[in-house]
């Protein structure tokens, strides 16, 4: 017989769900409306993210953080591989390709999850002093950060490099560092931005180039036609033409916003970006209730994070105040590997904050 301890009902988190499920749900009834393949398609992603957060949800970390560098060094391998033996589609070498079964593995979406356990893992290991980390210690752990930064980059993959980038110096800013190394930090980015830029690939200056003119792309100007044409409340799913007469590009997954508008209006949106606001909200809020269990801040932070840098790039970009680039809104844009990602996320996050005061995660009894 198989009982779980229902101390587990303590200390679950249910306003994640509370706040995740219905963005889950409103995606679903939008990409089912503007294509029911890829619904179908969407429902197994579903199945398997579920699946993946259960894992991890059940998996017990604390008592496996030994083996926490040894996965972020394999992801280091696995890019490595990917910049050797990769495969190519759409000018990015990003993906790896199994023979035989033709199945392919994204690296990076791999390296989000052990980035993110690594830096806790690091943090708790050697907590900062009282006003924050020094030279040594924030070098230390940059080299962590800088890693996977310029590896994902070389692929090139700006947009995930650049995610990882700001999330890992991002948490490090919550978690304490001397303030007179980040003077420094900004007085060299403001000098090498020029450099920087000029050693950018073409597609990636033209995207900004594109930004910058006076007349935004093509994808763009579709996209604000789509938002103009929403108003307050929408339209019916028969008169969204910008997305059924295929006017409006990528309309499921990186403009899947641009439709949301267009159907549900100016409520719409507020109501999406009010579910997001609320969810980032309280994962910051977190950090109050855990004190020194730095290992669990670092991560409920990173995803916090990564949650604002998703939602903040991808909406900027659907009108017109940021560059175009592929990235997703979190449980909202159609796709696998970000979805799958981020239940990942959710899992470890509900696993550490479930078990917090049980380090020994047991939580299943059986009995014969």
């Amino acid at each position: 017989m198989i009982s779980f301890d229902r101390r587990i009902l303590t200390h679950f988190d249910f306003f994640q769900p509370f706040l995740i499920i219905p963005i889950i749900v409103f995606s679903y009834i939008l990409v089912s409306e503007a294509n029911s393949i890829l619904a179908n398609k969407q429902l197994v992603y579903f199945g398997v993210g579920f699946a993946c957060f259960c894992t991890f949800f059940l998996l017990p970390i604390r008592r496996l953080e030994w083996l926490i560098p040894i996965f972020y060094w394999i992801g280091i391998v696995l890019l490595i591989i990917v910049d050797i033996f990769g495969v190519s589609k759409l000018g990015a070498q990003r993906w790896i390709e199994f023979p035989f079964v033709h199945f392919t593995l994204q690296p990076s979406e791999i390296m989000k999850p052990a980035f993110l356990l690594m830096l806790a893992h690091l943090v708790k290991k050697r907590p900062p002093e009282k006003n924050g980390y020094g030279l040594k210690e924030f070098c230390r752990l940059s080299f962590y950060i800088l890693l996977p930064f310029f590896l994902i980059l070389k692929e090139p993959d700006l947009g995930t490099a650049l995610i990882l980038l700001l999330v890992g110096y991002a948490v490090l800013f919550v978690i304490g560092v001397d303030k007179k190394i980040w003077i420094s930090i900004f007085i060299a980015i403001g000098i090498c931005t020029p450099i920087l830029y000029e050693n950018l690939h073409d597609y990636q200056k033209k995207r900004i180039t594109d930004f910058l003119s006076e007349k935004p792309s093509y994808h763009v100007q579709q996209s604000i036609i789509a938002i103009g044409s929403g108003g307050l409340t929408g339209k019916p799913k028969d008169e969204a033409t910008q997305t059924h007469f295929k006017f409006l590009p990528i309309a499921t997954s990186d403009f899947i916003f641009a439709y949301n508008i267009e159907r549900f209006g100016f409520y719409g949106a507020v109501g999406l970006i009010g579910f997001y606001a609320l969810l980032i909200m309280h994962l910051l809020s977190l950090n109050y209730i855990l004190k020194k269990d730095f290992f669990t801040q670092v991560v409920t932070t990173g995803i916090a994070v990564m949650i604002f840098i998703y939602v903040g790039v991808n909406i900027s970009m659907t009108i017109g105040f940021a560059p175009v680039v592929g990235v997703p809104l979190p449980f909202f844009s159609y796709g696998g590997s970000s979805f799958v990602t981020f239940m990942i996320l959710f899992g470890m996050l509900q696993n550490l904050l479930t078990f917090r005061f049980d380090t020994m995660n047991n939580f299943i009894k059986i009995k014969f």
